[in-house]
């Protein structure tokens, strides 16, 4: 089934003036690396590209048609010279209070793409710079590609909580390598495992988007795993029956083991990942700090290594684990989650996964803290599991992790 960049034009591919109008020649200027790039996709990916803009009140006295097409012809020949040619170019004219249905982020004008069968819509990328280009890519059922520019300030973190926004750069170099992984098989596992006392389903996308559908039991410790979903930006069903009726700590446990086994399934042979992963996460008066290594061999830790204000994740899949725990807590709870049960969860999951995990925060706020550890662990792993594109290798010496 056939797949598509759905390209936005102004701030792009080429930059967009303050006036917000290239109605001239001398307005022309292309977004830096955009040619290179461009050039680079249409020659290795199999995308259909398709160029899709909105020009406020084009044919109108605000926007004549002879200001708009000497510099949109001089762009698509430039183009042209390097290999990229467009299957499509679709061009709303519309003003923004018309609120037309072929405007983006309406869908009108991609008609033929929605039809059933006819493209793999969840594989094709919107690429733009506005909020509208990630609805754009909601309404479509695919994905965005945001490159930064100063519209880009209009997205919230509820905008990227709700959004399918697969990558965020100020790079099209990025958006070329993030594509590139693309081009391999999406890390996916499945896990069930059942005992007399739980019995606990994992759905697992390590490839994703940040979408969570977790169902515990617990809410505080369902909302402790959407923070490590939304932040390392994996794909995560899970579901427990555990016997809360007896007390938290068989689902806890047996969640963070299956959840664990999940990634090693996932990661295979962790041919051409990062490995490694740090992060250091300001919130509030917590400050976390986390960094994950996906490494042959375990080595010697100790907790004074570390400084009284960081948190630390590193991951070792050779099959030995390894926790350095430094967080305390006050409270017997948090919610309905027992505070113990943290660093059980932690030390389950690094027995299944096959890695060394480096954890520490220190805050006054006992919720503060655990969110803190959460998060930072989960911007460290989606470092770790990264892909490079350009290097497929098991990344140890050894040739084997």
């Amino acid at each position: 089934m056939k797949k598509a960049l759905f390209i936005d034009r102004d701030g792009t591919i080429i930059l967009e003036p303050p006036d917000e109008q290239i109605d001239s020649l001398e307005k022309l200027e292309f977004v830096p690396r955009a040619i290179t790039v461009l050039a680079q996709i249409a020659e290795e990916f199999d995308y259909e590209l398709v160029m899709a803009t909105n020009q406020d009140g084009l044919g109108t006295s605000s926007f004549p048609e002879d200001t708009f097409h000497p510099a949109q012809n001089k762009m698509v020949s430039v183009l042209q010279g390097e290999g990229v040619v467009f299957n499509d170019i679709l061009i709303d004219r519309s003003f923004p209070h018309e609120n037309t249905t072929t405007r983006k982020p309406g869908t009108g004008m991609f008609g033929k793409y929605m039809e059933k069968g006819a493209y793999n819509l969840a594989e094709s990328f919107v690429i733009g710079d506005r909020i509208t280009d990630a609805k754009l890519a909601r309404n479509l059922g695919s994905q965005a590609i945001i490159l930064h520019s100063k519209h880009t300030n209009s997205l919230t973190d509820d905008d990227r909580r709700t959004l399918p926004i697969a990558l965020e750069t100020q790079d099209w170099r990025e958006v070329y390598a993030f594509l590139l992984t693309r081009q391999a098989p999406m890390r996916l596992a499945e896990v069930h495992r059942t005992t007399n006392e739980t019995d606990i389903l994992v759905k697992l996308n390590l490839d994703g988007t940040g979408k969570a559908r977790i169902h515990t039991g617990l809410g505080f410790f369902d909302h402790l795993l959407d923070q490590l979903v939304r932040h390392s930006g994996i794909d995560l069903e899970l579901t427990a029956h555990g016997d809360l009726h007896i007390d938290e700590h068989h689902t806890i446990e047996d969640t963070a083991l299956a959840l664990g086994e999940a990634f090693t399934k996932a990661l295979g042979d962790k041919r051409g990942i990062t490995r490694y992963g740090y992060y250091l996460l300001p919130m509030d008066e917590a400050l976390a700090e986390a960094s994950v290594e996906f490494v042959e061999q375990v080595s010697e830790h100790s907790s004074e290594q570390f400084s009284e204000i960081r948190t630390h994740a590193a991951i070792d899949f050779s099959g030995r684990n390894w926790l350095v725990w430094k967080a305390d807590f006050k409270r017997e709870k948090i919610g309905d989650t027992p505070t113990e049960m943290f660093h059980h969860f932690f030390k389950s999951f690094t027995d299944t996964a096959k890695c060394t995990l480096n954890l520490h925060s220190v805050a006054d706020n006992e919720h503060h803290k655990i969110e803190a550890l959460f998060k930072a662990f989960a911007r460290a792993v989606k470092v770790a599991i990264r892909r490079d594109a350009r290097n497929n290798a098991i990344p140890s010496t050894k040739g084997v992790l």
